[in-house]
């Protein structure tokens, strides 16, 4: 394990380090980082220490909110939303597009970031800055659907002589909170196409992994955004659930827990809402298979990227029993040679949970499954805030694994008996957010995908959702709205309908 004396050297190695000096001051050998409060740059009194999952060292310490700055922070963004709306919208792309530019010469600095503050492996913390950066390249696929309708009253009798204008208008003030397994990329994904939407935003990324979307706000500071169009509120959750009430925050926009998710829908009030909840995404495996390696492989891959902790990660796997014994074996195999450890290192393809607690609650899932049953084909090891790679077989439905989101690397494996079994198991969970169907028939992969209770059911692959082409979101306890180019700005807007009354 690097030292963590080392791990800082790391922070302070970012490229074009220059461009954040201001918002970094070296107090005793440790970065502190200022926060975005209403368009100014604020070291507070008391701060969070941010650790890497990496060691548990205090990797950097970063200026905490409290309730006069989030006050700050609203109001300010109450006078910005009113900016926002009335900036043309060639200049909020304008901007954006030149936060991109920035991002792209500093990319280094994020990707450090990502993989000090996170523990991601450099390939996945390179594809979470490459993402949000083809995100915003698209933000005029964004504006593009924020159009209006003309209606003609003349095909009805009451509204002869009236015409009608239907225009989209920004929300007002969007309160944005993103988690921690992408917290550059799903806070981004919410802060950019509301900015497009002529919105001002307050984004609350996860206190514990603030780093990289305060590199990012610091960039759009610099691209020319107005002051107050977007702070950044690095606080408790009790902070958020303050905001949450308030009735100047137009919009909340929250992925996270279900559990959280339920409790925002409880306190924010008459205001319009975004949830994007948790998930149980099933993979069904059904004859014929032609492949059955290409299918283990993107099992593991749906299953053990960013070591599960991924809402659309595939949580089970269920497979027909003519089919069972080998993909059992092919998974396996894959799994074994999976190499676990520090992230920095050379060919390291699975890094450490975000912190113990998670360990611990993967170890308990996995134990509950062994006690009613399961066997360990692989793994099942843990230290610190590493877990292994881990293949379950034979698991019983009762067990909890089967049931509650895992967030961690561990492939639990069902055999089913017929279609209708592996149908009636996916559609028992109370997420309804990701699925996927591995078979080489099209008309048995179309029957079973219509019949799946889901958001989205990915046919031969996993759960993948890149920039957002395709639309992205949940049913059931999955949650509500959807993400996506242009559909995230519909969620931005509300309609408005002009009415004109025409004199004969």
């Amino acid at each position: 394990m690097r030292s963590g004396k080392r791990m800082i050297s790391e922070i302070l190695k970012l490229d074009k380090l220059e461009h954040f000096n201001d918002i970094i001051e070296m107090n005793n050998g440790i970065p502190h980082f200022k926060i975005l409060v209403g368009g100014r740059w604020v070291m507070a009194n008391a701060y969070i220490d941010v650790r890497s999952p990496i060691n548990n060292e205090i990797i950097a310490r970063v200026s905490k909110m409290d309730v006069q700055m989030a006050d700050e922070s609203l109001d300010k963004a109450v006078s910005a939303k009113r900016a926002m709306k009335d900036l043309p919208g060639f200049s909020r792309i304008e901007i954006l597009e030149k936060a991109a530019t920035l991002l792209d010469e500093r990319k280094e600095s994020v990707i450090n970031a990502l993989i000090l503050n996170v523990g991601k492996t450099r390939k996945d913390a390179i594809g979470e800055v490459d993402s949000t950066l083809d995100r915003i390249k698209n933000v005029k696929s964004d504006a593009r659907t924020i159009l209006g309708d003309f209606v003609p009253g003349e095909w009805s009798k009451h509204n002869k002589g009236r015409i009608a204008i239907v225009v989209r208008e920004p929300v007002g003030v969007v309160l944005a909170i993103s988690p921690f397994n992408y917290p550059l990329f799903i806070s981004y994904t919410k802060v950019i196409p509301a900015l497009v939407a002529g919105n001002a935003v307050l984004l609350k990324p996860p206190s514990a992994v603030p780093l990289a979307p305060l590199l990012m706000a610091k960039i759009l500071d610099d691209a020319g955004l107005p002051k107050g169009a977007l702070s950044t509120i690095i606080a408790p959750g009790i902070i958020a659930s303050y905001l949450s009430t308030s009735n100047f925050v137009d919009m909340i926009t929250f992925t996270g827990s279900t559990e959280t998710g339920l409790e925002l829908t409880k306190i924010s009030g008459v205001k319009k809402i975004h949830l994007e909840l948790g998930g149980k995404a099933s993979a069904i495996v059904l004859p014929p298979i032609g492949n059955l390696k290409k299918v283990a492989k993107d099992i593991v891959d749906g299953s053990l990227k960013l070591s599960g902790q991924r809402c659309d990660a595939i949580n089970r796997v269920l497979v027909h029993k003519d089919l069972a014994p080998k993909l059992t074996s092919e998974i396996t195999e894959i799994v074994k040679n999976m190499k676990i450890g520090n992230p920095f290192e050379e060919g390291v393809s699975s890094g450490p949970l975000i912190d113990r607690k998670a360990v611990e609650r993967v170890s308990a899932l996995v134990k509950d499954a062994v006690q009613k049953g399961a066997k360990i084909c692989t793994g099942g090891k843990s230290r610190e805030n590493y877990y292994e790679p881990t293949v379950l077989c034979n698991v019983p439905l009762e067990s909890k694994i089967m049931w509650e989101e895992t967030f961690g690397p561990v492939i639990p494996i069902y055999t089913f008996q017929n279609e209708e079994e592996a149908v009636e198991i996916t559609n028992r969970s109370e997420y309804g957010l990701d699925n996927s169907v591995f078979t080489d028939d099209i008309n048995i992969a179309w029957r079973v995908a219509k019949k799946i209770e889901s958001g989205e059911v990915t046919v031969n692959g996993f759960p993948s959702h890149g920039i957002g082409f395709f639309p992205f979101g949940g049913v059931k306890q999955s949650g509500l709205g959807r993400e996506g180019i242009g559909y995230s700005v519909e969620e931005f807007t509300n309609t408005k309908t002009i009415v004109y009354n025409l004199e004969e």
